[in-house]
């Protein structure tokens, strides 16, 4: 069954770090754009970090999220990592990874979202 599970979400205060986990089955991660995004409370989802699975792993990054988040991917153990640091409470959201299949313009496999709630 080819699927991805978020993992390593939960409650930190301001300033605080988490690392989340994104683990593929089913898939060789090393084939696949891997995203993150989240989607906070009455806000629409929104692209957080992206890797490609080419040109030596290019990231993205949305802005508000450059120097403090870190987007990774170890093809060995088809696990992509989102390290977040500094933490606001405008990190609060559901966070989401997906993978984009090769060929394809659109990232067409998503998992269920972790948690993430940033508050003192």
């Amino acid at each position: 069954q080819v699927q991805l599970v978020e993992s390593g979400g939960g409650l930190v205060q301001p300033g605080g770090s988490l690392r989340l986990s994104c683990t593929a089955s089913g898939l060789s991660l090393e084939r696949y754009a891997v995203g993150w995004f989240r989607q906070a409370p009455g806000k629409e989802r929104e692209v957080v970090a992206c890797i490609s699975n080419s040109d030596g792993g290019r990231t993205f990054y949305e802005d508000s999220v450059v120097g403090r988040f870190t987007i990774a991917k170890d093809n060995a153990k088809g696990t992509a990592y989102l390290q977040m640091n500094s933490l606001t409470p405008g990190d609060t959201a559901v966070y989401y990874c997906a993978v984009k299949s090769p060929g394809r313009n659109e990232f067409d496999l998503w998992g269920q979202g972790t948690e993430v709630t940033v508050s003192p």
